[in-house]
């Protein structure tokens, strides 16, 4: 197996901390054979539980691809054929002064346009109609993880943008309303248990000791704990971005990824819907330039590159080598509380970083993240051209 100096990474992590760009955190690095590099690093170790936000996601998205191996759900069919009252959400136009102003969709949603943000959902985090929204009718935050969560509008009609919000939320609900079973249940019956993942969970009740406090960036550039707890257990398991999870688990689901499905002889979904993941499908729908924050304490703007991309199903996808690092094709994403990740297939390497800090796209722990990234891409020799 390919080597890596972790000296290096475990300088590079040691001076983050030191300036203060860090806390705690924990990073992977790997290949279908194994692990390259795994550890913790200031406040935390590879053992800690990290609230891992949206990179809940693409598990969800097994989930879902799981039931549609099984021939037990269709990624488009409308998503009311598994939940009736999906089908009674409308679109929020704005507002006639605090009365929201609501109007049935034009289309349905399908399952494949929940697992690529297509189906109009949003975020209030990301969109002023929906702050408003949560204002007037007292509707908890999405991170509360309550059921009032799925009585949020549509702020577009599907099908016709990308935005960002809690479509993943609502493929965790097809799951538990195919299956019978929570999300949670399911996930861990046939992703997280088959790959042994024992620490993934949407549940941190009695492991408190192995969580490490959310942190702030302040003013002075420092990060100083914010006193942010997540409920449990909660009343929700939130496919968008409810999970707990440690740096080895996630990478274990990572390196499932990269084998096509499969790790360890155990087979977890299909090839095919592993290649979906990975196959851009928006179309003409463009992803935005810019993603705009209405939340300034949770998330930063967080701008695009310069190259092509898309998005796949419960990835981000690169279409353009990433010079000294990820190569085109590669899935990504991230969470609220700054964790990244990447998967690969090209160079057959993925990778992740996981904190516990806020607002999203902190720059100091983003340019970490990427340091990390170049560094393995460097050490086997991997890298994209410059």
């Amino acid at each position: 197996m390919t080597q890596i100096d972790g000296g290096k990474i475990d300088a590079l992590f040691g001076s983050a901390v030191e300036q203060s760009s860090y806390v705690g955190g924990a990073a992977i690095a790997a290949n279908a054979d194994g692990v390259l590099y795994e550890s913790g690093f200031g406040t935390a170790t590879a053992d800690t539980l990290f609230r891992i936000a949206s990179m809940t996601k693409a598990m969800t998205t097994a989930a879902v691809l799981h039931l549609v191996d099984a021939g037990k759900v269709s990624l488009d069919a409308e998503v009311r054929e598994y939940i009736p009252a999906y089908g009674e959400l409308q679109v929020l136009d704005g507002f006639d002064g605090d009365t929201p102003i609501l109007r049935a969709p034009k289309t349905q949603s399908t399952v494949r346009q929940l697992l690529n943000h297509t189906s109009g959902h949003g975020y209030a985090f990301l969109n002023e109609k929906l702050v408003k929204y949560h204002e007037v009718t007292g509707t908890p935050s999405v991170l509360a993880f309550h059921r009032s969560m799925l009585t949020l509008p549509l702020v577009n009609d599907p099908g016709t943008t990308w935005e960002y919000g809690i479509s993943t939320d609502w493929a965790g609900q097809v799951v538990e309303a195919v299956s019978g079973q929570t999300l949670g249940e399911y996930l861990g019956e046939h992703v997280w248990g088959p790959l042994g993942m024992t620490s993934t969970t949407f549940d941190a009740s009695g492991s408190e000791d192995r969580l490490i406090p959310m942190q702030s960036r302040m003013p002075d550039g420092t990060l100083q704990p914010n006193g942010i707890e997540l409920p449990t257990p909660p009343e929700i398991h939130s496919g968008g971005g409810g999970s707990y999870s440690t740096v080895g688990d996630y990478g274990r689901f990572m390196r499932m990824l990269l084998g096509g499905g499969e790790l360890d002889g155990t087979r977890i979904l299909s090839a095919e819907s592993v290649e979906l993941m990975f196959t851009p499908s928006l179309g003409d729908i463009a992803l935005p330039d810019v993603i705009r924050s209405s939340d300034p304490l949770l998330c930063n703007d967080v701008p695009s590159a310069p190259l092509p991309q898309d998005w796949g199903l419960g990835l981000h996808l690169m279409l353009a080598d990433l010079p000294g690092m990820r190569h085109a094709g590669t899935g990504d994403w991230a969470g609220l509380t700054n964790c990244y990740f990447w998967v690969d297939r090209a160079a057959g390497l993925c990778g992740a970083v996981l904190t516990q800090a806020l607002p999203f796209f902190d720059e100091k722990i983003v340019m970490g993240a990427l340091a990390f990234e170049g560094t393995v891409y460097a050490e086997v020799g991997a890298s994209a051209a410059v």
